[in-house]
């Protein structure tokens, strides 16, 4: 727990350096400033959380009455005619809206890499045009701004009925680290994304802390549902939905449950038109039934490898791999590589007990990444001596044929012996005593890497 709580601290450290988002607001007169963790460099960046798709998150809220449209999730262009076909004689003729169900933000303006079709969400007149955009979307890669160059694949479509909507509104709820407890965030424009909303009107944003020994109040609920805009018999309706759904964050361990837009319809109606649900992984061993609907393809590939052989992983994008034993030291690292201009390709602490099996799992790992350039190995030895560290890197390295240039810093209990053991090998690799100057030698190497390939130039290391 101790290390999974290092790490967790290791990844807010490092996104302030690389893309944290601030969110600002107003309270009562007062700023309050908020650290809220979108995943929105790389959607797939190392997390606490698990994140189902949205046909999921829609059929969980509306089993505890939470008001969502009706729709139907298909895996094939023939299902998804089906699903039409019956979602229209349910609600009538209207026009249906077809989603890709992929775990990354900015589906709208995306496009599928095989075929450079646009959009991951669309108008459909009826259910023939459902069928023929289920066609272009299923089994396609989705490429948009938060899921990196590789996008995701969508293997699901999400079926639902058009609504013509008179307003958008936003609320969250999210753990707070600050008031370490659970705050509603909540704002009278919806639709774009939070951080759009907060440039362009930030007095739009309304915040409430929740005492997690009172919960929530229906009197904070109702108050909380007036700031952001409604009234009358609307009124009473979204304070029974801000409790359902505070009910549903407790309930299931969730860091985050975001509902944007919620969604004010011509005919007065109030429906959460869109819910992303994220579940502590800690939860895991209590919330099997919701476990069990992880989407493994959504998932970055190196990340659950290294968890299969309890390695503490974190896919970045950068291209300098390091291989670290301990969290603190892990952080250490990845400062020292961003101070000198570098860019981590990772974060990977084998721990301070590695066995030979591990250490050879995390090269493989960094071996196979194409981004990693070259890679830094900063081993401190304490309980875990330094000589025997020496002989797992090296007998690891013969199993692996590693292919990257390698700079090791290793320091501490029999620190002489394994830098002579790693002499006499016949690895090709520079050998740093000190930490700042490895992560320098680290930062410089990938930069001529990354010279002689933009200009086409071969370069090889002895």
């Amino acid at each position: 727990m101790a290390r999974f709580k290092s790490q967790f601290n290791f990844m807010l450290k490092f996104k302030r350096h690389i893309g944290n988002k601030i969110i600002w607001g107003k309270t009562n007169n007062s700023l309050f400033k908020k650290e809220y963790i979108f995943s929105s460099f790389k959607n797939n960046i190392g997390k606490r959380y698990l994140s189902i798709h949205e046909y999921l998150s829609v059929d969980l809220l509306r089993s505890h009455n939470v008001p969502c449209p009706e729709g139907y999730a298909a895996k094939s262009p023939e299902e998804a005619e089906e699903k039409a076909l019956l979602l229209q004689n349910v609600c009538g003729d209207n026009d249906l809206v077809i989603k890709a169900q992929v775990l990354c933000g900015g589906r709208g303006v995306g496009y599928f890499k095989e075929n450079n079709f646009e959009g991951g969400v669309h108008v459909c007149r009826n259910s023939m045009e459902v069928k023929e955009i289920a066609t272009k979307m299923l089994n396609n890669t989705l490429i948009t701004k938060q899921s990196g160059p590789e996008g995701k694949k969508c293997n699901t479509v999400f079926i639902c009925e058009r609504f013509y909507i008179r307003k958008e509104r936003y609320i969250a709820f999210l753990l707070d680290r600050n008031s370490d407890g659970i705050i509603l965030l909540g704002s009278s424009i919806g639709g774009s994304s939070i951080e759009d909303i907060i440039k362009k009107k930030p007095d739009a944003i309304y915040k409430l802390n929740i005492d997690i020994n009172n919960g929530l109040t229906t009197g904070q609920a109702r108050e909380f549902s007036e700031k952001i805009g409604f009234k009358n018999d609307q009124l009473n309706i979204v304070t029974d939905m801000i409790i359902n759904l505070y009910k549903v964050f407790k309930k299931y361990d969730c860091t985050l449950l975001e509902i944007n837009p919620l969604s004010e319809l011509n005919d007065g109606r109030v429906l959460c038109c869109d819910a992303k649900l994220n579940f502590d992984d800690n939860a895991e061993y209590r919330q099997k039934n919701i476990f069990e609907k992880r989407d493994l393809t959504q998932e970055n590939k190196e990340e659950l490898l290294a968890k299969k052989y309890n390695l503490n992983y974190v896919s970045l994008n950068g291209n300098i791999a390091c291989m670290v034993n301990g969290a603190g030291l892990a952080m250490a690292t990845l400062d020292l590589i961003i101070l000198h201009k570098g860019n981590p390709s990772n974060f990977l602490d084998v721990g301070g007990g590695a066995t030979e099996e591990e250490i050879t799992e995390a090269l493989k790992i960094i071996n196979n990444n194409e981004n990693a350039k070259i890679c830094f190995i900063n081993i401190l030895g304490g309980i875990m001596r330094c000589d025997i560290i020496a002989n797992g890197i090296i007998s690891a390295f013969k199993q692996v044929k590693f292919n990257k240039p390698i700079i090791i810093r290793l320091e501490g209990t029999n620190q002489e012996q394994a830098q002579e053991i790693i002499k006499n090998s016949n690895i090709k690799c520079i050998v740093c005593q000190d930490m700042n100057m490895a992560a320098q030698k680290s930062v410089a190497m990938a930069k001529i890497i990354e010279i002689a390939e933009r200009e086409n130039i071969d370069i090889s290391f002895n």
